[in-house]
């Protein structure tokens, strides 16, 4: 069953909605589930300004969309790059530590979850797809 606080996660929709007004666009599709997404940034400086995504998807990949849409603003792409190859190494370990910037992740890296892994994954392997397009 699905907590309330990772409904309320994916409830957050905010930063929902491409605008096609930027050429950092990414679409990854997760070919397990069926789980697609397209994110779509602005990059200034090599600092990230905008993000926005839109997905059709399971409640984790919700969650997992809105919470990094929001948190990555400001961020320097080439750190952001770094992070999200770390974060992909967490389900190899049984003890999650998570930069504090990521921290909100947790409730969604729980082991109950483990097996939407890559559903929640999906928004970092798109931003990842978009970001190295820059780098």
């Amino acid at each position: 069953m699905i907590s309330a606080e990772i409904i309320k996660m994916a409830s957050d929709t905010s930063n929902y909605g491409i605008k096609r007004t930027s050429n950092h666009i990414a679409t990854c599709k997760n070919k397990m589930c069926g789980d697609k997404i397209i994110v779509e940034i602005e990059i200034s400086n090599n600092i990230i300004k905008k993000v926005s995504y839109e997905t059709e998807s399971f409640i984790c990949c919700q969650a997992s969309a809105s919470l990094l849409s929001k948190l990555i603003k400001k961020s320097n792409i080439e750190q952001l790059s770094l992070d999200i190859n770390n974060i992909k190494m967490i389900h190899k370990k049984k003890n999650i530590i998570l930069k504090n910037k990521y921290k909100s992740f947790k409730k969604l890296f729980q082991l109950k979850y483990k097996k939407r892994f890559n559903c929640v994954m999906l928004p970092f392997n798109a931003l990842l797809k978009a970001v190295n397009n820059i780098i």
